[in-house]
């Protein structure tokens, strides 16, 4: 790539909730787990990314181009006043393509790796509820990445429901 790369995450500028308004165009949908997750991200952590907007001089307004649930944490959560954000001044067409590309750049964790991170976390002396608590993840989640890595250390102090005990004397018997 040849084209000058610029950096608009240098010119970080606290801009006020009132003058943000969400895009029309954004297909990207939380879950209420995620949403509870990206919450207490930022209560652990604080914000450690900026919104990214656009600004619209005829409104008078920004428009969210990427970071709208960060947006949402910040109004309907923290009742924020303002927020930090960079400004992008692109068309339409061109905002509509940057959320997109923000949104799938993210990715996905690979089941492996996560797998791998609960082991260590359990290591290091986690127990289930604080793994699923700091990850965003129910018990059962938790329990299944243990058992991907083998790691049968990890279910010693685990206490099995009854119902696991009869299913396995059915499956014996």
């Amino acid at each position: 790539m040849s084209k000058e790369i610029e950096f608009p995450v240098l010119n970080v500028r606290m801009i006020s909730l009132e003058k943000i308004i969400a895009n029309d165009y954004n297909p990207n949908q939380v879950a209420t787990p995620e949403m509870k997750l990206l919450c207490h991200s930022i209560v652990e952590d604080g914000y450690t990314q900026p919104i990214v907007v656009y600004y619209d001089k005829g409104k008078d307004v920004y428009i969210v181009v990427d970071g709208f649930h960060r947006y949402r944490c910040a109004k309907e959560y923290f009742h924020l006043k303002e927020i930090p954000c960079t400004v992008i001044d692109k068309n339409i067409e061109n905002r509509m393509a940057s959320t997109i590309r923000h949104n799938r750049a993210r990715g996905s964790h690979q089941i492996k790796g996560m797998s791998q991170i609960v082991s260590d976390l359990y290591r290091l002396g986690w127990n289930d509820d604080e793994i699923g608590s700091h990850l965003g993840m129910e018990l059962d989640e938790v329990l299944r990445l243990k058992q991907i890595t083998g790691l049968k250390e990890a279910f010693s102090n685990h206490e099995f429901s009854k119902s696991w005990d009869e299913y396995i004397g059915k499956k014996r018997g």
